[in-house]
């Protein structure tokens, strides 16, 4: 961790100091679930008051790239099933509440990305992608149909045996094995009506309206990571977002 340099000059200082903490962070320096140095020897250790390090901790903490946790310390966020019930995931049945979601993965193949796909992602047309489609059942009954798009060149040894093995949410896995932490999504909502497969896979009729969700996933910096195209069965749930959690 080295002093600040001239460049704190263009922007205010603690802007400065968390985009330091930001890019060891992401450099690995420390891993999800790791304690960050003390405020104090942090704050030495740019040259900066307490004042100016716990403005930049406190932005952090709101873009969930640290948790504090009283008594303990500040800590590098961590993808844990709560968090992405709570953040991530927001599907609920009407009038109830949040539920963990049971996922069975239909497909998983390489590819090659469309042009849209490409300046989503930040690739090139045609670079390798991993396309994945998960069936998510909720109260034992399918209601969301998934399909991802993955840049190839961030997952490289990611497999549909890798992808199913796992004991944990698809962010942790995106984590602890790839160095991948997914800070924040955007979406875009739009109504449509299910097609012959998507209705067979939703236990719908063919033209049933379903609830259309596109996703873009962003890690440090606003890389985008992941591309996700969520078709959800509204008969029994509606999509619930709470920014204060």
């Amino acid at each position: 961790m080295n002093q600040l340099s001239d460049t704190a000059a263009f922007s205010p200082l603690y802007k400065e100091v968390k985009r330091r903490l930001t890019g060891s962070i992401a450099a690995g320096e420390w891993r999800p679930g790791e304690a960050l140095p003390s405020e104090t020897r942090l704050a030495q250790g740019f040259n900066v008051s307490i004042g100016t390090l716990r403005k930049a901790i406190d932005e952090l903490v709101a873009e969930r790239i640290v948790v504090r946790h009283q008594g303990r310390g500040t800590f590098v966020a961590t993808h844990s099933a709560n968090r992405l019930l709570f953040h991530f995931f927001h599907i609920v049945p009407r009038g109830g509440d949040k539920q963990y979601p049971d996922t069975a993965t239909l497909a998983f193949r390489r590819g090659r990305a469309e042009p849209a796909e490409a300046a989503k992602l930040q690739l090139a047309p045609g670079d390798p992608v991993l396309r994945v489609r998960n069936l998510l059942s909720l109260g034992g009954r399918p209601v969301i149909l998934d399909d991802l798009v993955l840049p190839q060149r961030l997952f490289q040894d990611l497999s549909e045996k890798i992808l199913t093995a796992r004991d944990n949410t698809i962010y942790h896995l995106y984590q602890t094995r790839y160095g991948i932490n997914v800070l924040r999504t955007s979406e875009r909502l739009s109504a449509t009506l299910a097609d012959a497969q998507t209705a067979k896979l939703l236990g719908l009729k063919k033209g049933a309206p379903l609830l259309e969700i596109k996703r873009i996933a962003y890690t440090y910096h606003s890389a985008p990571v992941e591309l996700r195209r969520s078709l959800v069965d509204t008969t029994g749930h509606e999509y619930f977002s709470d920014i204060g959690k």
